[in-house]
């Protein structure tokens, strides 16, 4: 297996990252979405440019295997995981967790008390193992579907589950 490297998002990144968004949504929640659910959620990347200015708006961390981009982490505010995707041919392989644990150092380094996300039912599991707490469910209107989520929180320092 080759090593996976971080390397900041670069704006020629966009196409990649928007289609490994829509690749993870596609292959990876049809447990726990339907089809209608998951044509909403990928339109997000439809409009690429929107797509790239989101990205390179918040920190966006890419996790590479010889070079190319197998998954991404955006922060926004140094609050909110925003996105946080991997390509479906390596999901369980540790990119998720190379690209959390980078997001929650820098976080934590930038002087952030916790860091939240608003998890889909298939990346809540992921989260919870790390030590994030649900604090709340969602539902989430998208055009005509809706969709849910839970919001987590991980807290940092003393008396926190940070490793």
């Amino acid at each position: 297996m080759s090593t996976t490297a971080l390397r900041p998002a670069l704006p020629g990144d966009t196409s990649m990252l928007a289609s490994i968004f829509r690749s993870s949504i596609f292959e990876l929640t049809e447990e726990d979405y339907d089809d209608d659910q998951q044509e909403a959620w990928a339109e997000a990347a439809d409009d690429e440019e929107a797509f790239g200015t989101r990205v390179a708006d918040q920190l966006t961390l890419v996790a590479t295997r010889d070079g190319e981009p197998v998954g991404f982490v955006s922060v926004k505010d140094n609050a909110v995981i925003d996105l946080l995707y991997v390509r479906p041919d390596v999901a369980g392989e540790g990119v998720g967790t190379l690209l959390c644990d980078a997001a929650e150092k820098l976080a934590e380094a930038r002087g952030a008390k916790s860091l939240k996300a608003d998890a889909s039912d298939t990346a809540l599991g992921f989260f919870q193992a790390r030590g994030y707490v649900p604090q709340r469910r969602n539902t989430v209107p998208l055009g005509e579907v809706w969709l849910a989520n839970t919001t987590v929180e991980k807290t940092f320092g003393p008396g926190s589950a940070m490793q």
